[in-house]
């Protein structure tokens, strides 16, 4: 047994089996999906649970912060305990919290589920890491890029999807639905999933506190947080405001903005192309071309403003190439951080996560802010700037790589 375990703690030499890749992506991708449910319908919700339409953005607010909680605190859990039942225990709490906020009838117990919701919602980024432990450092890269595919589809269709079954259904069958679907997904998980026993040599409270020492003596970890806080930054601004330009500049219905939405998802194929690039060599080309498109689509939506059907079908190019920048720079980020250490992926992760998530959540408190005072011009120009900064803090890269190579 304590062989098998040991095994199971490396990195195999094998090719990994196309259909755990498979499960490991729309396992991310379902359970992701949770974070980003209620945005869209947070009219019905507050009508139902009571509360006023200045406080419904905090259903928000606390499933983010659930959600870099248990990044900072839950995840780093995966490098001292067995992974599959860690993974199963969190899966549990959002299977609880989704049934809680589907009965939810009164402001406090809906917004204390959608706390708990953003905790259990990190088990997606337990198992980004834990697929990296499956497959040879040659595979790496491409593993990434399929498994965050899955999730970033998961983030992409979840507001679209949200809004059609609450349209049909209302909106507690969005979450009874996720309910009953993650519940299946834990049972698959805890009989398909290979053991991964770490072999800890830090007790949890070192544990934690070896986080500050991973950001301080990783200069890389810092740089792709930065690189991947500006993008998403950028992509949160983007989503948060876009919906109000549709609906108040070309008179788009929920429903049509919805259709909009399910646009964005065509982005998410740059996630496992850049994964196969990556483990070729050209990482840093990937990244600064990323940026680039990062700019110049908010480049155009800052000069392009007009009322137009074509303004509209440049909107939805936009959305495309801005989500193919941040799902294909995300993986390529990943892709780095995973190379830094073995046992220690969990906190990296961790790390990484919360503080690219932190950069999602200004933009989205930028975008709000933006367009209500300086409407859509303001708020593209703000979107423009974000990714701007992590092109010139990229430049710094490619002098230091020079430097070194003299």
């Amino acid at each position: 047994m304590k062989s098998t375990q040991k095994q199971s703690s490396n990195c195999t030499t094998t090719a990994v089996p196309g259909w755990i890749i498979f499960l490991l992506a729309a396992s991310c991708g379902l359970i992701v999906a949770n974070l980003y449910y209620a945005q869209t319908v947070l009219g019905p919700i507050s009508a139902t649970t009571g509360l006023s339409s200045a406080t419904a953005g905090l259903i928000v607010t606390l499933t983010q912060i659930g959600y870099v909680i248990g990044l900072l605190f839950i995840v780093p859990l995966s490098d001292i305990i067995e992974n599959r039942r860690l993974i199963v225990l969190f899966l549990i709490v959002l299977v609880l919290a989704l049934i809680t906020a589907t009965f939810s009838t009164s402001a406090f117990l809906f917004l204390t589920a959608s706390l708990l919701i953003g905790v259990g919602s990190v088990v997606a980024q337990i198992l980004v890491p834990y697929a990296t432990y499956l497959t040879s450092e040659e595979q790496r890269g491409q593993v990434v890029g399929n498994v965050m595919s899955g999730l970033l589809l998961g983030i992409m269709l979840a507001r679209p999807v949200a809004s059609f079954i609450t349209s049909a259904l209302g909106w507690q069958a969005v979450f009874a639905f996720s309910a009953i679907v993650i519940a299946l997904l834990m049972l698959l998980l805890s009989r398909a999933l290979p053991v991964r026993q770490p072999e800890p040599s830090l007790t949890y409270r070192q544990l934690i506190t070896s986080l500050g020492t991973l950001l301080r003596t990783l200069p890389m970890l810092r740089r792709r947080a930065f690189y991947q806080a500006s993008l998403f930054g950028a992509f949160s601004l983007f989503w948060t405001t876009v919906p109000l330009r549709l609906a108040s500049d070309f008179g788009l219905s929920q429903q049509g903005i919805a259709w909009f939405a399910l646009a964005g998802v065509g982005g998410a194929i740059a996630a496992p192309i850049a994964g196969r690039w990556a483990d070729r060599g050209f990482t840093r080309v990937l990244t600064g071309a990323a940026i680039v498109i990062a700019i110049v689509s908010f480049g155009l939506a800052y000069l392009f403003q007009s009322h137009s059907t074509a303004s509209l079908i440049l909107l939805i190019v936009i959305a495309i190439t801005l989500d193919m920048a941040v799902s294909g720079n995300l993986v390529l980020g990943q892709r780095v951080i995973y190379s830094l250490g073995n046992e220690g992926r969990g906190r990296v992760n961790g790390l990484f996560m919360s503080i690219f998530f932190i950069g999602g959540a200004i933009g989205s408190s930028l975008g709000s802010w933006s367009y209500a005072h300086g409407g859509w011009s303001l708020t593209t120009l703000i979107g423009l700037i974000m990714p701007l900064l992590a092109l010139i803090y990229y430049f710094t890269e490619k002098k230091i790589t020079a430097v070194s190579s003299t």
